[in-house]
């Protein structure tokens, strides 16, 4: 391999040469596979990203920006630190109305020429990472998941390592197995999945803290339980059916659940999940006892959904019908997360409880004629 070797050569002389004003061969270096930066040792590792203080607000990137979170993130993020401060990015064509909230900029996570320059063009300081394929989608195309969850991970971790940047990547549920304790499951046991969206969190979470002790980067992540928003349609997920029963509901009055009645699974209400997110991006360093924490709101079953949701329509039938797929995740999967770290630490609190839930996902969905009718 003459060419390896040629630029091997080069990428030397360059770390060993004077400090001058060239530019640097950052290219030829990560093509050979040198570790971020270079550095040699713990005490020289100290680049952690800008403290908020010193700044007037941080410049925030988002990368998968058009999926269910990144979208709500965005909007948060904006009405704290400025419209012009939070940059959505995605390889997808934005809506019109994402494209006019605010700036939005192509970015594809496997070029790392091409995510190189916009941080450094955009000033950026934090970086939330939410580009992935979910289980579903990476279950039916293993190799681009991996290239995705795993190649584009790499990617962000040594931009952001180079760069000093604060970054969040967020992990799931799926990070555990079915030998990992179920309930409650806490921060640090057993996490053995076995889908490759699970696989590739869990590297994920790994990476992210040994790129923290070896380079000292700031990188930050949550588990993250079932995520459920009135402002997307269900994709397929396991915890989906949280989602459609709503949909169901409101246009038909019958919903056939894929899941047993009594498959419990840790849910959160999507206002809550992106406050947290923001909550632990602000965090004092110092308040951080672990880089990866469990969060939680409530935890029930599609039982206890349905029958929370009959309250207030009580003329829902619903039935099951059960996806053994599907059903075989969910076994998988814990069945209420210990969160207390994140309580302790850096004051994580959820604001909505399965009533509030109900409540707040009827009157997005538009459910109130039906509402009326049955009263």
């Amino acid at each position: 391999m003459p060419v390896i070797r040629a630029l091997s050569k080069v990428a030397k002389q360059a770390l060993l040469a004077p400090a001058c004003g060239c530019q640097p061969v950052t290219v030829a270096i990560r093509n050979i596979s040198f570790s971020p930066r270079q550095v040699t040792s713990g005490s020289d590792a100290s680049f952690h990203s800008v403290s908020f203080s010193e700044t007037d607000h941080p410049k925030v990137l988002i990368t998968g920006g058009l999926g269910q979170l990144g979208v709500g993130l965005a909007k948060l993020l904006r009405k704290r630190f400025g419209k012009n401060n939070v940059i959505l990015s995605d390889i997808r064509k934005p809506p019109s109305n994402v494209f006019h909230s605010g700036p939005f900029i192509y970015s594809d996570i496997l070029d790392y020429k091409n995510l190189r320059e916009i941080v450094v063009n955009n000033r950026i300081t934090w970086l939330v990472h939410y580009s992935a394929l979910l289980s579903a989608v990476g279950e039916s195309n293993v190799a681009l998941a991996r290239a995705v969850n795993i190649t584009g991970l790499h990617n962000i971790l040594d931009i952001a390592a180079e760069h000093g940047l604060r970054l969040f990547v967020p992990s799931t549920i799926g990070a555990f197995g079915p030998t990992s304790p179920r309930n409650p499951t806490p921060d640090l046991c057993v996490q053995r999945p076995r889908t490759i969206y699970g696989v590739s969190k869990v590297h994920a979470e790994l990476m992210g803290e040994y790129y923290h002790h070896r380079y000292g980067l700031d990188f930050r992540c949550l588990r993250y339980p079932g995520i459920i928003s009135a402002d997307s349609q269900p994709g397929g997920g396991t915890t989906d059916y949280a989602v459609q029963i709503f949909h169901d509901a409101v246009k038909t009055g019958k919903f056939e659940c894929n899941l047993k009645p009594d498959t419990r699974l840790p849910m959160m209400y999507i206002d809550d999940c992106l406050r947290a997110t923001l909550e632990v991006m602000e965090a004092p360093a110092e308040t951080l006892s672990m880089r990866t924490y469990n969060i939680n709101a409530m935890s029930f079953t599609p039982e206890e959904l349905a029958n929370e949701v009959q309250k207030q329509l009580p003329d829902l039938q619903v039935t099951y019908e059960i996806d053994s797929v599907r059903q075989a995740i969910a076994d998988s999967w814990p069945m209420n997360f210990d969160d207390s770290n994140a309580r302790n630490d850096w004051g994580w609190k959820h604001d909505y409880d399965l009533p509030e839930l109900v409540q707040t996902m009827l009157n997005f969905i538009g459910s109130d004629s039906r509402i009326a009718q049955a009263n």
